[in-house]
């Protein structure tokens, strides 16, 4: 990954239970550490970009269905994401926070408390912020929330065509090589099935 600046970085997959440590670093009762569990959230069980995510209005949530629709995606393409029940409550929680300090329904979910929108630059500040205070040692940014969806997803076998579109790459190839990259599972499992005796 190329970093703004142009420093390039590798990729680093967090387990589900260093993306909890993140979640569990983000208070559970105040305002912005609900919003931020569900942004956490969203970003790591939906796949989405943080620029798709930080764009999402109230209306493009779905609860009954577990879907997300992403209006203005990479290539200006509109998509439909599926979202996991877990991670959905914690959007929900969100949602309903939203609703008592009364922001309205017409500003985009993930707001600051007055209602305005959140700037990436301050995920971009939080989530490496928040690896310390849970002792993650990788390094945490939100791309790596969606490698991380994609890693996972790959394992769990689904087919490439299905996550191309929970991705929302224009091409098959692209996602092709973006798990081949990320998520070498294959490769160091039939490595793991050779035998050898010194």
């Amino acid at each position: 990954m190329t970093s703004p600046g142009g420093q390039t970085w590798p990729i680093e997959i967090l387990t589900p239970d260093e993306v909890r440590q993140l979640i569990r670093a983000c208070s559970a009762k105040a305002p912005t550490g609900i919003r931020n569990r569900a942004l956490i959230s969203l970003l790591y069980r939906s796949g989405l970009r943080i620029g798709e995510a930080l764009a999402l209005f109230p209306k493009d949530v779905d609860v009954k269905e577990g879907t997300v629709t992403v209006l203005h995606g990479k290539g200006d393409r509109r998509r439909t994401t599926g979202i996991d029940p877990g991670a959905l409550a914690m959007v929900e929680e969100w949602l309903k926070a939203r609703e008592r300090l009364g922001i309205s329904r017409r500003r985009r979910i993930f707001c600051t408390l007055a209602g305005q929108p959140l700037d990436d630059s301050y995920i971009r500040h939080l989530l490496p912020r928040l690896a310390a205070k849970a002792a993650v040692d990788k390094r945490v940014h939100a791309h790596g929330l969606r490698h991380t969806h994609a890693s996972e997803l790959a394992k769990e076998g689904v087919p490439m065509n299905l996550l191309q579109a929970q991705l929302g790459h224009a091409s098959l190839a692209t996602t092709d090589r973006y798990v081949r990259h990320i998520a070498p599972h294959e490769l160091v499992e039939a490595m793991r099935q050779r035998t050898w005796q010194a």
